[in-house]
């Protein structure tokens, strides 16, 4: 990736995840990203986030690596007169600030925004916050999918509810503050102004709700657990598994690409195609439906079902565990190595590629 922030400069005051993702994805793209990390307390406390099994000699954890890829790390106390002179220093020539602090804690130790704007007036300070209605309520992502709705339609229907298994609101979040920064960045080039921009934790988990947020504002719908299906389409989440064992996802997502399926799965010996024409349909006959597909498709073997889905372009997908994942050759490029010399290495935070309009396509 082009090094496109080459000469932008950034400090982190942040930690855990939604900070710290913001800052990695700028150091991805060539910006200078100076961590600060609180040295009474060994830094960013994610340094210490090990799986039972790494090994304890690793200076940082594998959840640490994961967000500050590419950033120079500096320990200090803002409370010593002399380590808060260095960071001022630092912001004095940054472009952009990153701080999750609440504000009585960045008050105390002079990061706060006033303090912030008086050092750098054109800066660009984002500022991660928990609740909206209650920024010094401190927020934490499995509290967050709690009460926005996450963990309550997450999970089967016979099952507990569960969180997802990554801090998905820290990520959502991070994304939201990237997008914020890049448009002050932007209004700063015409204006010459810096920029103050908030994202609040609670508020981008709600926005991420999308569908099924709309399904109850405009139907009165509460979305409940139904494990990997989808609550609008079917045959779309249902799972399947093949003769030889390969366990599949189906993900049919029109009418076209249903008929082809049912033709092809030869579904009029179990099913009367009239009553599956319609996605409405199906969705009202969904547990009829997933019951013959799954009888059908394990009298099959993946091979050669994978070649007619193939074939006819039906959408449907293979369960793999995150080993199997990286061992796609397709994804070796979106591993980062910044970390081997200790054996730490992370996904990289950016999946965008840009092309010129002079690029052609064999150049892509």
């Amino acid at each position: 990736m082009e090094q496109i922030f080459q000469g932008i400069k950034v400090v982190e005051l942040a930690s855990v995840l939604a900070g710290p993702a913001v800052g990695m994805f700028f150091a991805e793209l060539g910006a200078q990203v100076v961590k600060i990390e609180n040295k009474l307390t060994g830094g960013d406390v994610t340094r210490s986030w090990k799986l039972p099994n790494e090994q304890k000699e690793h200076p940082v954890s594998a959840y640490y690596a994961s967000l500050n890829y590419g950033k120079q790390a500096m320990m200090a106390d803002l409370k010593d007169p002399e380590d808060y002179q260095k960071v001022v220093e630092f912001i004095k020539e940054a472009d952009i600030v990153i701080s999750n602090f609440l504000e009585s804690t960045a008050i105390k130790l002079r990061v706060d925004l006033e303090t912030i704007k008086r050092i750098n007036p054109t800066v660009i300070f984002g500022q991660i916050i928990g609740y909206r209605s209650n920024p010094q309520r401190p927020a934490f992502d499995a509290v967050l999918q709690a009460e926005l709705g996450y963990i309550s339609m997450n999970g089967t229907e016979d099952g507990h509810p569960v969180k997802m298994p990554v801090a998905l609101v820290d990520v959502i979040a991070a994304h939201q503050l990237k997008e914020g920064i890049l448009t002050a960045l932007w209004q700063r080039e015409k204006t010459g102004k810096g920029a103050y921009v908030e994202v609040a934790l609670d508020e981008a988990a709600l926005t991420a709700l999308v569908n099924q947020a709309s399904n109850y504002l405009m139907n009165d719908h509460v979305a409940k657990r139904m494990g990997t299906k989808h609550p609008n389409i079917a045959p779309y989440g249902e799972m399947v598994i093949t003769k030889d064992g390969k366990e599949l996802i189906l993900a049919i997502g029109s009418d076209k690409q249903f008929e082809r399926l049912f033709n092809m799965l030869n579904l009029y010996f179990h099913l009367d195609f009239k009553n599956f024409e319609t996605n409405f349909q199906r969705l009202a006959n969904r547990s009829e439906l997933h019951q013959v597909l799954k009888d059908v498709v394990s009298q099959i073997k993946a091979k050669e079902l994978f070649t007619n889905f193939a074939r006819l372009e039906i959408p449907f997908g293979v369960i793999r565990n995150i080993k199997e994942v990286f061992q796609q050759r397709a994804y070796q490029s979106l591993v980062l190595n910044e970390f081997k010399e200790i054996e730490r290495k992370c996904v990289s935070s950016v999946a965008f590629h840009i092309f010129t309009s002079e690029t052609n396509s064999a150049e892509k």
